[in-house]
Formats: C-alpha cells, structure tokens, sequence
C-alpha cells in the first residue's frame, strides 16, 4: 500500500489554501520577538500597507545587529540544514520557481553552484 503525504501552505488569517510559489511567508518583529506568518499576496499586501506609516515614523536597525529574535530563529534549525536563504533570492532573480521554505530542487542547487 502506497502511501502519499501532501503539505499545504495555508494563509494564517483566512485559511486559503496557497498554491506552489503563490504567497508568501512574511517575517516582523515586535518587541524583541520574531514571528513569521504565511499570507496569500493580498494579505501580504494589506498588512505591509498598515504597517508603512509606523515603518516609516521607525528607524532600521542594522542586520549585523544580532536581536533574542534572530538568535532564537537561528537555534531552530536543525544541525547540518544549511540556509538556503542566498540560493531562493538568487533562484527567483533568475526565472527558477522556489518555495519559501522546504527543500530546493537540486536543478536549482546545481544552477546556483555553477553560477557562483
């Protein structure tokens, strides 16, 4: 007996089911605490517009600074998982289709290492 185990990307507010490379996870911090939550791009879209006027009253802080948020982001991976971070922005500048998390397609890999 075969079995099949399908993951779907849900949007955390109104529960639309987010197709392959449709919607986005997106990250904020709010005092010291770092959450991430997956929207389809309307919603993504509606929360950075009622965000802009307080990003724009805020000041940036640089991203060498190193906040409980990131450090704790950081402990979560699991050992040996590499950041795929540089590889998914480099993919999608060059026309290859990624998801913003899980695996990479080695197609996707092997292109970026040769590029780099």
């Amino acid at each position: 007996m075969a079995r099949r185990i399908v993951h779907q990307l849900v949007d955390d507010l109104d529960g639309t089911v987010l197709d392959v490379g449709s919607g986005e996870t997106v990250l904020f911090s709010l005092d010291g605490i770092a959450y991430e939550i997956d929207l389809t791009a309307d919603n993504a879209e509606a929360f950075r517009a009622v965000l802009a006027p307080y990003v724009a009253g805020a000041r940036r802080v640089s991203a060498a600074r190193s906040s409980a948020g990131a450090s704790a982001a950081r402990r979560r991976r699991r050992t040996g998982q590499p950041d795929y971070g540089d590889v998914r922005a480099w993919a999608k500048h060059n026309g290859y289709t990624v998801s913003e998390r899980g695996r990479v397609p080695a197609s996707v890999l092997e292109a970026y290492e040769a590029a780099h």
